[in-house]
């Protein structure tokens, strides 16, 4: 490329001038692919530069000049080009992603790990941080939050190291960097390589219209006849529930619970054991006995013992009601099969279905007419007016990255600007599986004190709509719609001086409680009943239909905890060993989490082969954050059912002690000074209908 052509696509790149979009929102119709490398080249060669000049400041090092001037300095310009780029192009490596992005992801992550290591190992410019950390003024909460942050950042980053373990840790960051990136595209390549291709209509016994109607249309996409199943959830879990064809329920669960384990290029076995053994190195280099120790001295949890603590108390809680849960379904099978039937894994979701229509007269497909998508995005949006007085409006000026995605402007119940929130709701080719929120821009307050507010992304998996019907969702979509919603209200409330501390940055065992909040709106009567209509006669959700899904909360509440808990036991068994592992994976899972199974576990199956959370996700040894939020979560609720569940008073507490304050201070000081006491485990017990004095015979109050 000669030095006219480089002038050019530097004059043109989009990354590196103001969008001229609103609110300078991602001009996503603007990108180019050659954008993106060359942005994130010269984003490196501006941190670099800037860092050379911090680090030859001649004046005394002090809070201001050193730890916020590395948190919110734009270098010369408005923003950060690195993490403009970067957030746009992880964002689109998980929503829409493609072979070109997938081979670039891979070319640049070994640059991008190098380039962090060179910051986090700059021995000069910890010298002015470490300076700083003791000697600084006295400083508000927020500033001795950002110091302890940054300090201890660069000394679990390596800062401590002498020079052979600092090379020998930045082989071991590029390596598992890598590493984790090729397990997530070998994850989505396997999951969308497997369809279901039905050609004759009995084997379609038992399916609901809906899930039919998604298929047809599914098969047409390809050019095909009849009828084609994925396992992407919208499809894959209709199918698994009420296929009456055993052997292709058997099919799909296989094809599902086997991802990654084949003998081809995207097998993960080998992956997932070197990862393991690579965060294990880089802990034991740091000072730590495992990864889990290295995780947990900065969660809620502070330690194993205290996340083994909780695992087990909730199988003592939840255990003896999942194993009647267990038996009941057998007893049905057996009544409707035969006294020879065995109950299997493809069986669970069938006859699960079976006895929650005969104890409750429920399934999902009863309420989908009432759960229109545009319906429910009117709920939602709704809730959160009413709790906090925010409003949403579309904005079609907004670009987005897909036709899919809405872009809407939220604001503040004064009329101000209060963020974007962008919404993309259905699967495609290109698109990670499961739901996730994340953002463009995070919020902050630059130095001439303008709050630069934030643009947030809910990324879903719904039911489609097809030719005929519009997205119809199942109260389980719903729930994940508030679930990751809660997410985005953290990220859009959001309202401090640095941005790392902003919005969702806060300790990975707090970071769930906004979200898993917001779930338990779903089976709240006065909350249904202001956007659950049918897409057909307009008629609100009947009371009855209500009272049976509030009676059905429980449904299945103590193999489903137990499912939570293994996942939980398997995340801690790879991350507290001591020694190098060299077990075979498949095996290893079925013995880590077996305390919480119930039943025989399938020799070929594995789920550690598709855990992104633990494997590439940053959830490793933090897992067991999601029970963990859980009885926050539950703690929190029973304040709202206890005032209102639309009580203003009470949301603007929990707006301004927890959904604004991000990570400024310890979470259980945030969390107590909105409940006035610390959480039990007393209300989400209560909430699951489970029998503390007779099933946890070691009480323990609190987390």
């Amino acid at each position: 490329m000669d030095e006219n052509k480089i002038e050019k696509v530097n004059r043109d790149n989009i990354f590196f001038t103001a969008y001229g979009t609103p609110h300078d929102t991602v001009p996503f119709d603007r990108i180019r692919f050659e954008d993106y490398e060359e942005a994130f080249m010269e984003g490196i060669r501006r941190d670099d530069e800037s860092i050379e000049k911090l680090i030859n400041d001649p004046e005394e090092p002090t809070f201001e000049n050193t730890i916020a001037r590395v948190d919110i300095s734009k270098g010369e310009h408005y923003y950060d080009l690195l993490d403009r780029v970067s957030n746009v192009f992880s964002c689109m490596m998980s929503a829409e992603t493609s072979d070109e992005m997938d081979a670039l992801a891979q070319k640049l992550s070994p640059i991008l790990t190098q380039h962090a290591n060179d910051v986090t190992l700059n021995k000069a410019l910890f010298e002015r941080i470490k300076y700083v950390y003791e000697h600084h003024r006295e400083l508000t909460p927020e500033e001795q939050m950002l110091l302890d942050k940054s300090y201890d950042g660069f000394v679990r980053s390596g800062a401590l190291l002498d020079e052979a373990g600092k090379d020998q840790l930045r082989k071991l960051t590029e390596e598992a960097g890598m590493l984790s990136l090729q397990f997530s595209q070998n994850l989505l390549k396997e999951n969308k390589a497997y369809t279901l291709h039905l050609t004759e209509e009995e084997a379609l016994d038992g399916l609901p219209q809906t899930a039919i109607d998604a298929a047809a249309q599914a098969a047409r996409e390809q050019n095909l006849e009849g009828w084609v199943f994925t396992l992407d959830f919208p499809s894959y879990s209709p199918f698994i529930t009420y296929a009456t064809r055993r052997d292709l329920r058997e099919q799909m669960f296989m094809a599902r619970n086997t991802v990654c384990t084949h003998d081809n290029t995207e097998n993960n076995l080998a992956i997932c054991q070197r990862l393991v053994n690579l965060r294990r190195e880089m802990a034991q280099l740091l000072g730590f006995e495992t990864y889990a120790d290295y995780v947990l001295k900065h969660r809620m949890a502070s330690n194993v013992d205290n996340v083994y603590k909780l695992l087990n108390d909730l199988i003592d809680a939840y255990k003896p009601t999942a194993e009647s849960e267990k038996q009941a379904l057998q007893e049905i099978a057996t009544r409707l099969e035969g006294e020879d039937f065995k109950m299997m894994p493809w069986d669970t979701a069938f006859y699960s279905h079976k006895l929650q229509m005969e104890k409750y007269n429920l399934d999902a497909e009863m309420l989908r007419p009432y759960f229109q998508l545009s319906n429910v995005i009117k709920g939602v949006f709704g809730l959160a007016t009413k709790l906090y007085g925010i409003t949403f409006r579309e904005n079609n000026d907004i670009p987005v990255y897909h036709p899919d995605v809405k872009a809407y402007e939220v604001f503040d119940r004064d009329g101000s600007y209060l963020a974007v929130l962008y919404a993309d709701f259905h699967p495609r080719r290109g698109k990670q599986g499961g739901a996730w929120m994340t953002e463009f821009q995070g919020q902050w307050i630059d130095r001439k004190g303008n709050n630069v507010r934030p643009h947030a992304s809910l990324v879903m998996n719904f039911t489609k709509p097809t030719d005929d019907k519009p997205a119809l969702l199942t109260l389980g979509e719903v729930e994940t719609f508030l679930h990751e919603f809660g997410h985005s209200l953290h990220g859009m409330f959001a309202n401090t001086r640095f941005e790392s501390l902003s919005g969702t940055n806060v300790w990975w065992d707090f970071v769930e409680l906004p979200s898993q909040f917001m779930e338990n709106y779903a089976v709240e009567r006065d909350f249904l009943r202001t956007f659950a209509f049918h897409y057909e006669t307009g008629e609100v959700i009947p009371d009855e239909l209500i009272d049976r899904i509030i009676r059905s909360r429980n449904f299945m509440a103590g193999m489903a905890c137990l499912r939570q808990v293994s996942f939980g036991l398997l995340d801690m068994a790879y991350y507290t060993k001591k020694d190098a592992f060299s077990e075979d994976i498949i095996p290893f899972e079925k013995k880590a989490w077996e305390k919480a199974i119930l039943g025989k576990q399938l020799p070929d199956t594995c789920m550690t082969v598709q855990f992104s959370h633990i494997m590439a996700g940053g959830y490793a040894a933090g897992y067991y954050s999601y029970k963990w939020a859980e009885v926050l979560e539950a703690d929190a609720f029973s304040m709202f059912k206890q005032n209102g569940i639309f009580d203003q008073e009470t949301a603007q507490r929990f707006r301004d002690n927890i959904l604004s304050k991000g990570g400024t201070e310890h979470p259980m000081t945030l969390y107590k000074r909105f409940r006035g006491q610390e959480p039990t485990i007393d209300a989400l017990l209560m909430r699951n209908g489970i029998d503390r004095e007779n099933n946890v015979p070691n009480k323990s109050s609190n987390l």
